[in-house]
């Protein structure tokens, strides 16, 4: 279930409360004294309520009594008796059942199982037990048992926690914010964010979505949703219990360093979601989110009435990471005669972007210089921080940024941040400035703060839509070679692989490892380390031991090694030391190795970590025996492409030495991005490996040589709820889809799947479509194919979404595309279709459909949906050919509906 019959909580016609109480006490009255204001619109009801509580609304004794069912059932009675309620409530067309508690309520969960069971036959919603309940305040429905009633907004707000949802609405209330939704979630026993991620996502009273979690329950559709969500709204998370979590398995480094709450940070970067790590940042996020958004803020200005209060702020945003503008010469004459000299600042990174106002300046100029400085090209947004005079006191500023606000609006142009820091102000001039919409705080610091939030919503939505370059041609790797590797492995009842290997699977993805060769013995070790010694000065042996990982830890390796005889002698004393140490140890052999003796290599990290409630991360950092300690690493979730490769090898520090120096030569960095999709690939084509380590990966001004490496196995069949590509929370490009498609006159076009690197390919496509195809299209006249535009066609979640472009296999142009999004429930989908101009006639349109369909009936999707203009009498033609019916919209009278019950479709679509 997703979004069905949420409707149910938000939207009821009817609503009944439910007992008798389980809960003795004064819960009951409170509710029903809740629900007072939406009396007068809805019908509310009272079942089984025997205490004598004010009600203006209709009371029975019990179901039975009842001639039809309320939409919503409040459910305050035992929870024993719910199941078999919620068989009754659904089959007489109740849609949702609200279970709320005084506090954290825990039921049984062979108990909460019995009442999914029950609900899932008439798709009946839940939500709760240990829930305080849902409010929808443009409506008045108030069916939430919290301290503060929480106004009417645009914010929909999700807890996980009631004393987090009460300090929000206490919060709320003093800073006269408003809400279009607030849901208690409880113990989650159907509906959970995802599901409502999505719901408000598409709800057009909400601007803005509030989480506060601990766990995601379905992680999958967790990530589907809130990507979605991003893009259009901004989505601030908070999540608590880190100090509860646990880390990973610990038979590599990858499982050991992959800590839960460093997954969740990069699950909440990699969908655009906007994290906070406490309730006063939230606030802070809140305040100033639900005010403004802009789509860039690279770039920052400070204008201050004093010195000392930029340079707080210049600090504070400096520690975050914020980067300054430099003011044209055209900006800084036009404010010469507002500004003083900023000779304190030359030397500085804010030199540029700083305007220290004097202190006799009019109100009129403070307007004017914060209108000048945002004009400025080169300016993303402004942090204003003003303290009272005796020349100006707090109100007049007030009035000055509040002018400057609504100009910068009435200003053509990209939109730009401004953000307030009134020192001293109080509670009446603050909500001026939001009510005006201006984000305003009584610190340089928060005022910084909340400007960085800007920061990073802009650079999230950015990240998601940006276009990666393509991965080298030449990279065609061997999954075939790898898995009869790790089948072989596992057939044998082993859990890892031996070095040799795990050379051997590296190497058929192009990963590049130093040579290796495995000795049973140390006679053996002697004999094949002599082609060695052919090639190399030095040699090194290693103790090979599946029961000890960690080969530096137990002196497992001898470095340095100049001839046969010292191999020999090495092998024997690791083996007996070994022996001695670790009686019970297996030892497989010993690995040999050439020493890379290059004084400028770098020791880098790749990893792969299996993690509960995620699948497998990816791990890079600083790499070496102290890897762990460093702890100088960044995680990604896989699938990759280059520019999330990138991005993630820049979060860490090492990343600052890859680019050389005066004494140290740049390093190979396409290379190692080359090398983190790589490993993305192993992962989606061989779920049997579990765990990976390359350490140390060496990155050399050529290129990359790998160590050492190891790799534990499993059968991905038993891992719960996830076998294969399902092992992956972020559906990975679907290349099975992959074909040729013949049309009229033996005419034969490649067909894949669209990828985010498509968009050059479709702007040229664009180029050579009419204007009347593009208005029928896309129901309008199109002319400018913006990144943006064409970012939304390109880039898509393939676990919603697919869309197919048809190549010409002599020259690679784009020759036709066909789309079908799924709606969140995955029952219906909406398609799209066009084909090059000059093209019409040759069948291609007609393969594409036929094509979408053969999509839909495997991903399951019931119904496809489209929109077409009357007057494109051609589209809707090939539609009926195709069993589409065709209707009109409801919408507009000139659009025709057409629709498609793909389980009626001739099996040899």
């Amino acid at each position: 279930m997703t979004i069905r019959n949420l409707e149910g909580f938000f939207a009821p016609n009817s609503v009944a409360v439910m007992g008798p109480c389980r809960h003795p006490g004064v819960l009951t009255a409170k509710l029903i004294e809740c629900l007072h204001d939406i009396e007068a619109e809805h019908r509310v009801s009272l079942i089984g309520i025997a205490e004598n509580i004010p009600f203006g609304g209709t009371k029975y004794a019990s179901l039975d009594d009842l001639e039809t069912m309320p939409d919503l059932v409040i459910y305050l009675a035992k929870a024993e008796a719910l199941p078999q309620t919620i068989e009754t409530l659904g089959r007489g067309g109740t849609r949702a059942v609200l279970i709320p508690s005084s506090g954290y309520e825990s039921w049984p969960e062979e108990l909460m199982q019995d009442c999914r069971e029950a609900a899932r036959q008439t798709n009946l919603r839940l939500i709760g037990p240990g829930s305080l309940g849902v409010a929808v305040p443009a409506s008045k429905l108030n069916a939430l048992l919290s301290a503060e009633a929480p106004a009417r907004g645009d914010i929909a707000f999700f807890s996980r926690s009631g004393a987090v949802l009460n300090a929000t609405l206490s919060w709320a209330k003093t800073h006269n914010t408003g809400f279009s939704a607030v849901v208690s979630l409880g113990a989650r026993i159907d509906v959970d964010l995802g599901d409502l991620i999505d719901y408000f996502a598409q709800d057009y009273r909400t601007r803005s979505i509030v989480l506060h979690l601990e766990g995601i329950a379905v992680p999958r559709k967790f990530i589907s949703a809130a990507r979605a969500a991003a893009r259009t709204k901004p989505v601030i998370v908070i999540r608590s219990g880190k100090s509860r979590d646990t880390g990973g398995t610990g038979r590599t480094h990858a499982g050991r360093l992959a800590k839960t709450d460093l997954v969740y940070e990069t699950v909440f970067r990699r969908t655009g979601l906007l994290r906070v790590f406490d309730l006063d940042e939230m606030f802070e996020a809140l305040e100033t989110l639900s005010h403004i958004r802009v789509p860039r803020l690279n770039e920052v200005a400070v204008v201050a009435n004093g010195r000392s209060l930029a340079s707080l702020a210049v600090d504070r945003l400096q520690d975050l990471g914020g980067r300054f503008a430099t003011l044209s010469a055209a900006t800084r004459q036009e404010l010469e005669n507002v500004s003083r000299e900023t000779s304190d600042f030359e030397t500085t990174a804010a030199a540029g972007g700083s305007v220290i106002l004097r202190e006799n300046v009019t109100p009129e100029d403070i307007t004017a210089a914060i209108t000048t400085v945002l004009k400025d090209p080169g300016v993303d947004g402004a942090v204003v921080l003003q303290a009272a005079s005796a020349f100006q006191p707090l109100r007049t500023i007030t009035k000055s940024v509040i002018d400057a606000a609504g100009a910068d609006r009435r200003r053509t142009g990209r939109k730009k941040a401004l953000v307030a820091g009134l020192i001293g102000s109080d509670g009446t001039i603050r909500a001026e400035l939001s009510s005006a919409k201006v984000p305003n705080y009584a610190s340089p610091a928060e005022a910084a703060r909340s400007l960085m939030h800007l920061a990073r919503d802009a650079q999230a939505r950015e990240f998601l839509m940006a276009v990666p370059p393509s991965m080298a041609t030449s990279f065609s790797p061997d999954a075939a070679r790898a898995r009869t590797i790790v089948d072989a492995a596992l057939s044998e009842g082993r859990t890892w692989l031996d070095p040799r290997e795990v050379c051997d699977v590296l190497e058929a993805y192009d990963l590049p490892v130093m040579q290796t060769l495995m000795a049973k013995t140390p006679r053996e070790a002697r004999e094949l380390s002599g082609t060695l010694f052919q090639s190399s000065r030095h040699c090194v042996a290693k103790l090979i031991s599946p029961d000890l990982p960690f080969k530096s830890r137990i002196d497992g390796v001898r470095l340095g090694l100049e001839s046969p005889d010292a191999v020999h002698a090495a092998a024997e004393e690791l083996i007996a030391n070994t022996r001695r140490d670790y009686p019970d140890a297996t030892i497989a052999g010993i690995s040999l190795h050439p020493m890379l003796e290059d004084r400028h290599g770098m020791e880098l990290y790749l990893g792969l970590a299996e993690t509960r409630e995620f699948g497998p991360v990816l791990v890079f950092g600083h790499g070496g025996t102290s890897i762990e300690e460093s702890e100088d690493i960044a995680l990604e979730l896989p699938p990759l492409d280059l520019n999330l490769a990138k991005a993630q090898i820049g979060r860490t520090r090492i990343s600052r030495l890859l680019d050389g120096g005066p004494s140290r030569p740049a390093l190979d960095t396409p290379a190692l991005a080359e090398a983190l999709v790589k490993l993305s690939q192993i992962t989606i084509d061989l779920p049997q490996i579990l765990e990976l380590d390359i350490n140390p990966l060496v990155a050399l001004p050529s290129g990359l040589i790998g160590l050492d490496a190891r790799m534990t196995l499993c059968h991905p069949e038993n891992r719960p709820g996830r076998t294969g590509r399902l092992r992956l929370v972020i559906t990975p490009y679907p290349q099975e889809w992959e074909q040729t498609l013949s049309l009229k006159g033996d005419r034969q076009v490649f067909v894949r799947p669209v990828r985010p690197e498509d968009e050059e390919l479709f702007r040229t496509f664009f180029e050579a479509i009419t204007p009347e195809d593009l208005r029928l299209r896309f129901f309008a006249p199109v002319r400018d194919f913006s990144h943006r535009f064409l970012s939304r066609l390109t880039q898509l979640d393939y676990a919603r979404a697919i869309a197919f472009a048809a190549i010409d296999p002599q020259d690679g142009a784009l020759l036709g595309v066909v789309r079908l999004h799924a709606d969140p429930d995955h029952q219906s989908g909406e398609y799209a279709v066009m084909v090059r101009s000059d093209l019409k006639g040759i069948g291609l349109g007609w393969a594409l459909m036929k094509l979408i369909i053969r999509y839909a009936r495997a991903d399951g999707i019931q119904t496809i949906k489209g929109e077409v203009l009357k007057e494109n009498t051609s589209m809707i033609s090939m539609c009926q050919a195709l069993g589409f019916t065709v209707g009109t919209s409801p919408d507009d009278p000139g659009i025709a509906l057409v629709t498609l019950s793909v389980s009626n479709v001739p099996d040899e679509y």
